[in-house]
């Protein structure tokens, strides 16, 4: 599969179109929450592969329908074997290194709702910019798995990330611009317009200067990386993940026929 950004090109449940500078993928899997499949990943891993610093200076990262991403794709999830929840899982970590390091500008427009892999999604992007009715979660503790805590106690401080971890509550929109979380609370009809903003902001410098700034203040290293994905396989690695996964499913959190739903536990 090779993901060639012209104008516009669909590839799977991804879409990929460019403006000048501007490179907006669209996660288009609304029969599903937008949540995140192996080949949807696969698609979105590729599309970070093609991207050239040299001509793009910011990646719009958006959903089709009524939520952002419901996370980790749990249909069938209880069917393969622990080595392919595994790599799965590790693909994910990858993909957020890759947006957490991007060597551009990078933007998540996020509306409805964003859980688990979808919350650390948006978490990984430079701007995050949060329609007011959004809300974001982060459940992978309820089934054991680590996937992006570095980063969100980066963001919004280890106290506040601990409790957002132990409690898998929903953050509403004020909450996450409270937290840091968000950048801005944009209407998602809107958001198209300040992305403009944060392009126009950025037109006094040239591409290369912007790499240079992002590569001298991000909080991503290598050794960070490396310490999150170790972290990450440790999780998983422990015995038992199916039957956790199998709890977590029982528990109603998500609904594996497609979508996200909520109980009196959530």
């Amino acid at each position: 599969m090779n993901v060639a950004i012209d104008d516009s090109k669909k590839t799977g449940d991804v879409r990929v179109e460019r403006s000048r500078e501007v490179v907006t993928v669209t996660i288009d899997r609304s029969r599903r929450a937008n949540s995140l499949d192996a080949a949807t990943v696969e698609q979105l891993l590729e599309v970070l592969e093609n991207v050239s610093a040299e001509d793009t200076r910011v990646l719009v990262l958006r959903s089709e329908g009524r939520h952002f991403c419901g996370g980790f794709d749990m249909e069938g999830v209880l069917d393969g074997s622990e080595g392919d929840l595994l790599l799965r899982f590790v693909r994910i970590e990858q993909l957020l290194q890759r947006l957490r390091r991007a060597p551009f500008l990078t933007v998540a427009c996020v509306s409805g709702k964003a859980v688990g892999a979808g919350a650390d999604i948006v978490a990984a992007c430079g701007y995050r910019l949060l329609d007011p009715g959004t809300s974001m979660r982060f459940p992978g503790f309820r089934f054991g798995v680590a996937l992006g805590t570095r980063h969100l106690a980066a963001i919004v401080g280890p106290h506040a990330a601990r409790d957002l971890l132990l409690e898998s509550r929903d953050v509403d929109a004020s909450t996450a611009l409270r937290l840091g979380l968000a950048t801005v609370i944009v209407p998602r009809e809107h958001q198209q317009a300040e992305v403009e903003k944060i392009v126009a902001a950025t037109a006094g410098l040239d591409t290369p200067s912007v790499t240079m700034v992002l590569e001298r203040t991000s909080t991503a290293t290598e050794t960070d990386d490396n310490a999150d994905m170790a972290t990450l396989v440790s999780s998983l690695a422990r015995p038992g993940l199916r039957t956790r996964l199998a709890r977590y499913l029982d528990g109603g959190r998500f609904d594996p026929r497609g979508g996200v739903r909520s109980t009196s536990r959530d």
